[in-house]
Protein backbone atom coordinates (compact mmCIF):
# COMPACT_ATOMS: atom_id res chain seq x y z
CA UNK A 1 0.00 0.00 0.00
CA UNK A 2 1.19 3.49 -0.79
CA UNK A 3 0.04 6.94 0.21
CA UNK A 4 -1.74 7.34 -3.13
CA UNK A 5 -3.83 4.07 -2.83
CA UNK A 6 -3.41 0.27 -3.08
CA UNK A 7 -1.66 -1.75 -5.77
CA UNK A 8 -2.83 -5.24 -6.80
CA UNK A 9 -0.60 -8.16 -7.83
CA UNK A 10 -1.26 -7.32 -11.46
CA UNK A 11 0.21 -3.83 -10.97
CA UNK A 12 -3.12 -2.00 -11.40
CA UNK A 13 -3.55 0.91 -9.00
CA UNK A 14 -7.07 1.11 -7.45
CA UNK A 15 -8.74 3.90 -5.52
CA UNK A 16 -6.15 6.54 -6.30
CA UNK A 17 -6.17 9.53 -3.97
CA UNK A 18 -6.80 12.83 -5.87
CA UNK A 19 -3.81 15.14 -5.95
CA UNK A 20 -5.99 18.10 -4.75
CA UNK A 21 -7.08 16.14 -1.72
CA UNK A 22 -3.48 15.18 -1.06
CA UNK A 23 -2.47 18.85 -1.28
CA UNK A 24 -5.20 19.88 1.16
CA UNK A 25 -4.09 17.20 3.65
CA UNK A 26 -0.43 18.10 3.28
CA UNK A 27 -0.87 21.90 3.30
CA UNK A 28 -3.60 23.32 5.51
CA UNK A 29 -3.46 26.92 4.16
CA UNK A 30 -3.66 28.33 0.68
CA UNK A 31 -0.31 29.64 -0.53
CA UNK A 32 -1.85 33.08 -0.88
CA UNK A 33 -2.39 33.37 2.87
CA UNK A 34 1.25 32.60 3.48
CA UNK A 35 2.36 35.19 0.93
CA UNK A 36 0.11 37.83 2.55
CA UNK A 37 1.41 37.01 5.99
CA UNK A 38 4.96 37.24 4.76
CA UNK A 39 4.23 40.61 3.15
CA UNK A 40 2.81 41.96 6.41
CA UNK A 41 5.84 40.75 8.29
CA UNK A 42 8.04 42.71 5.94
CA UNK A 43 5.87 45.84 6.48
CA UNK A 44 4.88 45.89 2.82
CA UNK A 45 1.60 47.46 1.80
CA UNK A 46 -0.52 46.95 -1.26
CA UNK A 47 -0.47 49.96 -3.59
CA UNK A 48 -3.06 50.69 -6.27
CA UNK A 49 -1.42 51.42 -9.58
CA UNK A 50 -0.90 55.11 -10.10
CA UNK A 51 -2.39 55.17 -13.61
CA UNK A 52 -5.72 53.71 -12.37
CA UNK A 53 -6.06 56.41 -9.72
CA UNK A 54 -5.25 59.08 -12.32
CA UNK A 55 -7.98 57.78 -14.64
CA UNK A 56 -10.57 57.84 -11.83
CA UNK A 57 -9.69 61.43 -10.92
CA UNK A 58 -9.79 62.49 -14.58
CA UNK A 59 -13.19 60.87 -15.10
CA UNK A 60 -14.61 62.56 -12.01
CA UNK A 61 -13.36 65.95 -13.22
CA UNK A 62 -14.84 65.45 -16.68
CA UNK A 63 -18.25 64.45 -15.27
CA UNK A 64 -18.22 67.43 -12.92
CA UNK A 65 -17.39 69.74 -15.82
CA UNK A 66 -20.22 68.33 -17.96
CA UNK A 67 -22.81 68.70 -15.19
CA UNK A 68 -21.57 72.20 -14.43
CA UNK A 69 -21.90 73.31 -18.04
CA UNK A 70 -25.40 71.77 -18.34
CA UNK A 71 -26.53 73.53 -15.16
CA UNK A 72 -25.10 76.86 -16.29
CA UNK A 73 -26.87 76.59 -19.67
CA UNK A 74 -30.20 75.72 -18.05
CA UNK A 75 -29.91 78.68 -15.67
CA UNK A 76 -28.98 81.03 -18.51
CA UNK A 77 -31.83 79.72 -20.70
CA UNK A 78 -34.59 80.07 -18.08
CA UNK A 79 -34.85 83.89 -18.14
CA UNK A 80 -34.86 83.85 -21.95
CA UNK A 81 -37.59 81.21 -22.09
CA UNK A 82 -39.77 83.14 -19.68
CA UNK A 83 -39.25 86.32 -21.68
CA UNK A 84 -40.23 84.55 -24.90
CA UNK A 85 -43.35 83.21 -23.19
CA UNK A 86 -44.33 86.69 -22.00
CA UNK A 87 -43.75 88.09 -25.50
CA UNK A 88 -45.97 85.41 -27.05
CA UNK A 89 -48.75 86.07 -24.52
CA UNK A 90 -48.50 89.78 -25.25
CA UNK A 91 -48.82 89.12 -28.97
CA UNK A 92 -51.81 86.86 -28.38
CA UNK A 93 -53.55 89.52 -26.28
CA UNK A 94 -52.84 92.15 -28.92
CA UNK A 95 -54.18 89.88 -31.67
CA UNK A 96 -57.36 89.22 -29.69
CA UNK A 97 -57.83 92.95 -29.11
CA UNK A 98 -57.40 93.65 -32.85
CA UNK A 99 -59.86 90.86 -33.63
CA UNK A 100 -62.43 92.37 -31.26
CA UNK A 101 -61.98 95.82 -32.82
CA UNK A 102 -62.36 94.37 -36.32
CA UNK A 103 -65.52 92.52 -35.25
CA UNK A 104 -67.03 95.80 -34.02
CA UNK A 105 -66.09 97.49 -37.28
CA UNK A 106 -67.57 94.60 -39.26
CA UNK A 107 -70.89 94.76 -37.39
CA UNK A 108 -71.06 98.51 -37.92
CA UNK A 109 -70.41 98.16 -41.65
CA UNK A 110 -73.00 95.38 -41.93
CA UNK A 111 -75.58 97.58 -40.23
CA UNK A 112 -74.80 100.43 -42.64
CA UNK A 113 -74.99 98.08 -45.61
CA UNK A 114 -78.37 96.73 -44.51
CA UNK A 115 -79.71 100.24 -43.99
CA UNK A 116 -78.50 101.36 -47.43
CA UNK A 117 -79.92 98.24 -49.10
CA UNK A 118 -83.29 98.70 -47.42
CA UNK A 119 -83.42 102.36 -48.43
CA UNK A 120 -82.60 101.50 -52.03
CA UNK A 121 -85.03 98.60 -52.47
CA UNK A 122 -87.99 99.37 -50.24
CA UNK A 123 -89.43 102.04 -52.54
CA UNK A 124 -91.28 99.71 -54.94
CA UNK A 125 -92.96 96.30 -54.98
CA UNK A 126 -90.15 94.60 -56.89
CA UNK A 127 -87.54 95.88 -54.45
CA UNK A 128 -89.67 94.80 -51.49
CA UNK A 129 -89.88 91.29 -52.97
CA UNK A 130 -86.10 91.23 -53.29
CA UNK A 131 -85.76 92.30 -49.67
CA UNK A 132 -88.10 89.53 -48.57
CA UNK A 133 -86.07 87.01 -50.55
CA UNK A 134 -82.83 88.29 -49.00
CA UNK A 135 -84.38 88.08 -45.53
CA UNK A 136 -85.37 84.46 -46.09
CA UNK A 137 -81.86 83.60 -47.26
CA UNK A 138 -80.30 85.34 -44.25
CA UNK A 139 -82.58 83.39 -41.94
CA UNK A 140 -81.57 80.14 -43.62
CA UNK A 141 -77.88 81.09 -43.34
CA UNK A 142 -78.31 81.93 -39.60
CA UNK A 143 -77.06 85.47 -40.19
CA UNK A 144 -79.88 87.11 -38.24
CA UNK A 145 -80.08 87.11 -34.42
CA UNK A 146 -83.14 85.25 -33.14
CA UNK A 147 -84.86 84.63 -29.83
CA UNK A 148 -87.62 82.43 -28.50
CA UNK A 149 -88.38 79.49 -26.19
CA UNK A 150 -86.12 76.48 -26.23
CA UNK A 151 -83.73 74.25 -24.30
CA UNK A 152 -80.07 74.19 -23.43
CA UNK A 153 -77.66 71.28 -22.98
CA UNK A 154 -74.67 71.96 -20.72
CA UNK A 155 -71.53 69.82 -20.86
CA UNK A 156 -68.85 70.46 -18.24
CA UNK A 157 -65.37 68.96 -18.04
CA UNK A 158 -64.68 67.37 -14.62
CA UNK A 159 -62.34 69.16 -12.25
CA UNK A 160 -58.72 68.43 -13.16
CA UNK A 161 -56.82 66.28 -10.71
CA UNK A 162 -53.48 67.72 -9.49
CA UNK A 163 -50.47 66.33 -11.34
CA UNK A 164 -47.87 65.83 -8.61
CA UNK A 165 -45.27 64.70 -11.12
CA UNK A 166 -44.97 68.12 -12.77
CA UNK A 167 -46.49 70.92 -10.71
CA UNK A 168 -44.26 73.54 -12.34
CA UNK A 169 -45.89 73.19 -15.76
CA UNK A 170 -48.91 75.49 -16.20
CA UNK A 171 -52.09 73.57 -16.85
CA UNK A 172 -50.54 70.21 -16.02
CA UNK A 173 -53.13 67.48 -15.83
CA UNK A 174 -55.92 69.67 -17.27
CA UNK A 175 -56.72 67.33 -20.15
CA UNK A 176 -60.22 67.89 -21.56
CA UNK A 177 -62.72 65.04 -21.31
CA UNK A 178 -65.52 66.50 -23.46
CA UNK A 179 -64.53 65.94 -27.09
CA UNK A 180 -65.51 67.74 -30.26
CA UNK A 181 -67.52 64.73 -31.42
CA UNK A 182 -69.53 64.96 -28.18
CA UNK A 183 -70.57 68.51 -29.02
CA UNK A 184 -71.22 67.50 -32.60
CA UNK A 185 -73.50 64.69 -31.44
CA UNK A 186 -75.43 67.04 -29.14
CA UNK A 187 -75.87 69.67 -31.88
CA UNK A 188 -77.03 67.06 -34.40
CA UNK A 189 -79.37 65.55 -31.80
CA UNK A 190 -81.03 68.92 -31.21
CA UNK A 191 -81.37 69.54 -34.96
CA UNK A 192 -83.01 66.15 -35.37
CA UNK A 193 -85.35 66.92 -32.45
CA UNK A 194 -86.79 69.94 -34.25
CA UNK A 195 -84.51 72.85 -33.33
CA UNK A 196 -84.97 75.98 -35.45
CA UNK A 197 -81.67 77.61 -34.42
CA UNK A 198 -78.65 76.34 -32.47
CA UNK A 199 -75.64 78.01 -30.88
CA UNK A 200 -72.64 76.73 -28.90
CA UNK A 201 -71.75 79.33 -26.32
CA UNK A 202 -71.93 82.66 -28.12
CA UNK A 203 -71.27 81.17 -31.56
CA UNK A 204 -74.22 80.52 -33.85
CA UNK A 205 -74.18 77.21 -35.72
CA UNK A 206 -75.00 77.75 -39.37
CA UNK A 207 -74.04 76.29 -42.75
CA UNK A 208 -70.32 75.62 -42.99
CA UNK A 209 -69.68 76.00 -39.25
CA UNK A 210 -67.28 73.41 -37.84
CA UNK A 211 -66.78 72.10 -34.30
CA UNK A 212 -63.32 70.72 -33.65
CA UNK A 213 -60.55 70.52 -31.09
CA UNK A 214 -57.05 71.91 -31.55
CA UNK A 215 -54.39 71.67 -28.85
CA UNK A 216 -56.97 70.96 -26.15
CA UNK A 217 -59.11 74.01 -27.08
CA UNK A 218 -62.66 73.64 -28.39
CA UNK A 219 -63.15 75.68 -31.55
CA UNK A 220 -66.59 76.50 -32.93
CA UNK A 221 -66.38 78.29 -36.26
CA UNK A 222 -62.66 78.77 -35.42
CA UNK A 223 -63.58 80.65 -32.25
CA UNK A 224 -62.46 79.25 -28.86
CA UNK A 225 -65.31 78.20 -26.56
CA UNK A 226 -64.38 77.34 -22.94
CA UNK A 227 -65.97 74.75 -20.65
CA UNK A 228 -68.77 74.56 -19.59
CA UNK A 229 -70.12 74.17 -23.12
CA UNK A 230 -73.70 75.43 -23.37
CA UNK A 231 -75.54 74.27 -26.48
CA UNK A 232 -78.71 76.36 -26.87
CA UNK A 233 -81.56 75.51 -29.23
CA UNK A 234 -84.70 77.47 -30.08
CA UNK A 235 -87.89 75.52 -30.72
CA UNK A 236 -90.86 74.01 -28.94
CA UNK A 237 -89.35 72.99 -25.56
CA UNK A 238 -91.47 69.88 -25.01
CA UNK A 239 -90.75 68.57 -28.49
CA UNK A 240 -87.03 69.30 -28.16
CA UNK A 241 -86.80 67.56 -24.78
CA UNK A 242 -88.74 64.50 -25.90
CA UNK A 243 -86.77 64.10 -29.10
CA UNK A 244 -83.39 64.67 -27.47
CA UNK A 245 -83.94 62.28 -24.56
CA UNK A 246 -84.47 59.36 -26.94
CA UNK A 247 -81.59 60.34 -29.25
CA UNK A 248 -78.21 58.65 -29.54
CA UNK A 249 -76.56 61.85 -28.29
CA UNK A 250 -78.40 61.64 -24.97
CA UNK A 251 -77.42 57.99 -24.50
CA UNK A 252 -73.83 58.80 -25.44
CA UNK A 253 -73.50 61.69 -22.97
CA UNK A 254 -75.25 59.76 -20.20
CA UNK A 255 -72.59 57.06 -20.54
CA UNK A 256 -69.79 59.62 -20.58
CA UNK A 257 -71.28 61.23 -17.48
CA UNK A 258 -71.29 57.94 -15.56
CA UNK A 259 -67.85 56.80 -16.72
CA UNK A 260 -65.85 60.03 -16.59
CA UNK A 261 -67.80 62.38 -14.31
CA UNK A 262 -68.67 64.86 -17.06
CA UNK A 263 -71.38 67.37 -16.16
CA UNK A 264 -74.48 66.82 -18.30
CA UNK A 265 -77.69 68.82 -17.87
CA UNK A 266 -80.77 69.48 -20.00
CA UNK A 267 -82.77 72.63 -19.12
CA UNK A 268 -85.87 74.34 -20.50
CA UNK A 269 -86.07 78.11 -21.07
CA UNK A 270 -88.93 80.47 -21.82
CA UNK A 271 -86.79 82.78 -23.95
CA UNK A 272 -83.33 82.29 -25.46
CA UNK A 273 -81.45 84.86 -27.53
CA UNK A 274 -78.98 83.57 -30.11
CA UNK A 275 -76.57 85.80 -32.06
CA UNK A 276 -76.26 85.79 -35.80
CA UNK A 277 -73.57 83.75 -37.50
CA UNK A 278 -70.61 85.35 -39.21
CA UNK A 279 -71.21 86.11 -42.88
CA UNK A 280 -68.66 84.61 -45.25
CA UNK A 281 -67.61 85.83 -48.64
CA UNK A 282 -69.40 83.88 -51.37
CA UNK A 283 -67.40 83.44 -54.55
CA UNK A 284 -69.83 81.20 -56.42
CA UNK A 285 -73.30 79.77 -55.76
CA UNK A 286 -76.21 78.15 -57.53
CA UNK A 287 -79.77 77.43 -56.58
CA UNK A 288 -80.41 73.94 -55.26
CA UNK A 289 -81.87 71.83 -58.05
CA UNK A 290 -80.67 74.25 -60.71
CA UNK A 291 -78.31 73.46 -63.58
Amino acid sequence: MTAGGTTTSSGVRRNPTPSLLTALLAEGLDPGYAAAAEDRERNHSLHRPLHATAWCVTGALVLGLIFGIAHAESVDRSPGTEQVRRDILTQVDAAEARGADLAVTRDDLLARTDAARTAALAGDAEGAAVLDRIGDLEQAAALVPVHGPGVSVTLTDPAARPDLSDRSRPGAGANPVVLDRDLQAVVNGLWNSGAEAVAVGDVRVGPGVTIRQAGGAMLVDNQPVPSPYVVSAIGQPSRLQTGFVVSDAYLRMSGVQQLYGVGFALDEHDDITLPGATAREIRSAREVGGQ
